[in-house]
C-alpha cells in the first residue's frame, strides 16, 4: 500500500474511533461531548479523502469547506449534512459560544443522536470514495 492511502486510511481509523467514542459518551449521558466527536469523526473523515488524493497536509475544521474543496460530485450530496454537523464544532466545547448557559444544557440526546447520524454517513461516504475512488476526479488535486 503506498503512503498517501496509509495516510489516508489512518485517517479513516481515527475517524472512527471519534465516531465510537461519542457512542460511548451519549450512553454516559454526555450529549455536548457526543456531538463534538461527531463533528471531529465527519473532519476525519473528509481529510482522509484529501489525504487519499495526494494532500500532504489539511488545514481547517470546517467539514463543508473541507468538502468544497475536493469539487467533488459524489460528496457534494453531503453539503447538508457538513452544514449541520459544522454546528457542533465550537458551541459543544466554548460555552462563551452560546446565548445564555452551558453546552450540557444547551444539547441533549436528540442533538447527540443527530450529531452520530450525521458523522456516520459523512464517514461511509468518505471510507467508500477512498476505498474505491472518485470516478469523477482526473489527477490528484494540488496541496
Amino acid at each position: 500500500m503506498n503512503r498517501r492511502m496509509s495516510t489516508a486510511r489512518a485517517w479513516l481509523e481515527t475517524a472512527l474511533a471519534d465516531l465510537h467514542a461519542g457512542e460511548d459518551l451519549l450512553r454516559s449521558g454526555h450529549c455536548a461531548h457526543t456531538c463534538f466527536f461527531a463533528h471531529q469523526a465527519a473532519e476525519k473523515a473528509v481529510k482522509a479523502v484529501h489525504y487519499s488524493r495526494g494532500a500532504r497536509l489539511v488545514v481547517g475544521h470546517g467539514v463543508r469547506t473541507l468538502i468544497e474543496r475536493l469539487e467533488s460530485d459524489q460528496l457534494s450530496g453531503l453539503l447538508s449534512a457538513a452544514r449541520e454537523v459544522d454546528r457542533f464544532s465550537i458551541a459543544t466545547r466554548y460555552p462563551n459560544r452560546l446565548n445564555s448557559g452551558t453546552a450540557r444544557e444547551a444539547f441533549g440526546v436528540e442533538q447527540a443522536r443527530r450529531a452520530l447520524s450525521l458523522g456516520r454517513a459523512i464517514l461511509r461516504e468518505c471510507s467508500t470514495i477512498v476505498e474505491r475512488g472518485d470516478p469523477d476526479w482526473g489527477p490528484p488535486a494540488r496541496y
